[in-house]
């Protein structure tokens, strides 16, 4: 649970309460979360995570008129933060959000019904905009669509594609036009995950089945699969960064705190020379500046959400890049520091601190590298 409670109101007290205590019951225990992801090859449960869609726990901040409850980003924070915390086997969560996000503000009537309809029910949706040779350098990217009578027809290849091989739909950003600077001429698409043309090919990583090359040859859209205005792609993927630096950081805050949970529970309990080694003042002080941390970074990431709310619309990108850079660099150092103070234990894939290091690891090179987030942060200070 928060320990900041007294920042968030009754109903959140209680959302949060119900999330974790959700968690506690269906992933409580190694068993359940093996039985739920072939040992942990799999990121995401499809089983699990529909549970959530029927607890309406998935449409948290999608709008009434899509089935959704239609909260605050405060809300949406507590539910990932609960859910990481709890070890929830939805890896999914975040991407899907990240595009409901982008559909939510720029998709047509029908668009919005799709997908915003079928997070409420337990769908997920992918968004892919890295290519081999694009990766922070978003503008550089070349998969093109070209227009047609009867639609667009799009040729490339996209990587790091996070979902593609369980989502329903690919919010695709691809380029219409060359004739301008590089973050001009580039365009939303709606694809669905079942159209001809689209080669979806696994990528084996530390954390298993989570991210995907696409390969698209003589991919036929109709017309209205346009997401937003043509060429506006850029400005409307910048539209975003709000939500999806703050998803993020809410996910390794739970991250982060159910890996500190774990090496307290370790080091109070392992004892050498008599005594928990977590009363040495070596381990006790490693504990102390790592909750210190933690705490400074929940702050960080409510704070964040609530000035999002307050100012819908607004871009925040200093404070969207802060929180981010905060939440994945405190998650990696303690998922690090708690695999130190296990010993050998940490390493061992008998306990979660290795899960928890090859999760924390990647978390600050997606969803815009740290590197980037200081750049973004350095530049909002005129330099």
């Amino acid at each position: 649970m928060h320990t900041n409670l007294a920042e968030l109101t009754p109903e959140q007290q209680d959302f949060a309460a119900a999330v974790a205590d959700f968690c506690r019951r269906e992933v409580g225990t190694r068993a359940q979360r093996d039985a739920l992801t072939d040992h942990g090859t799999h990121s995401h449960s499809q089983e699990l995570y529909r549970k959530m869609a029927a607890l309406g726990w998935l449409g948290v901040t999608v709008p009434e008129e899509f089935g959704g409850s239609a909260g605050s980003t405060v809300d949406l924070c507590i539910l990932l933060e609960q859910t990481t915390r709890g070890m929830a086997p939805i890896g999914g969560i975040g991407p899907t959000l990240i595009t409901g996000a982008a559909y939510e503000k720029f998709g047509t009537q029908a668009q919005k019904e799709t997908v915003l309809g079928g997070i409420v029910e337990g769908r997920s949706q992918s968004i892919s905009m890295s290519e081999p040779e694009a990766g922070s350098d978003v503008g550089a990217l070349t998969c093109r669509a070209e227009k047609v009578d009867d639609g667009w027809l799009i040729n490339g290849q996209k990587t790091w594609c996070s979902n593609a091989h369980f989502a329903d739909n690919i919010l695709l950003v691809a380029r219409t036009d060359r004739s301008g600077a590089k973050h001009q001429g580039l365009t939303m698409f709606h694809l669905p995950a079942d159209t001809p043309g689209l080669k979806i090919s696994g990528i084996d990583t530390m954390g298993g089945k989570e991210v995907n090359d696409l390969y698209l040859t003589d991919v036929h859209l109709p017309a209205d699969a346009v997401v937003g205005e043509v060429g506006n792609g850029w400005t409307q993927l910048m539209a975003g960064l709000n939500t999806e630096r703050l998803i993020l950081a809410a996910m390794m805050l739970g991250t982060a705190q159910r890996a500190f949970d774990d090496a307290l529970q370790f080091v109070t309990e392992r004892k050498q020379f008599g005594r928990p080694v977590g009363t040495f003042q070596a381990i006790r002080h490693r504990v102390a500046d790592l909750a210190t941390e933690i705490e400074a970074t929940r702050l960080l990431v409510y704070r964040v959400a609530r000035l999002v709310d307050a100012n819908p619309g607004k871009l925040f990108p200093r404070e969207a890049s802060m929180v981010k850079l905060k939440a994945t660099e405190v998650a990696k150092k303690t998922a690090l520091e708690g695999m130190q103070m296990m010993g050998g234990y940490g390493y061992a894939t008998e306990f979660d601190m290795e899960h928890h290091v090859r999760r924390t690891i990647v978390s600050t090179i997606f969803g815009g590298t740290n590197e980037i987030q200081r750049d973004i942060i350095g530049k909002s200070y005129g330099l």
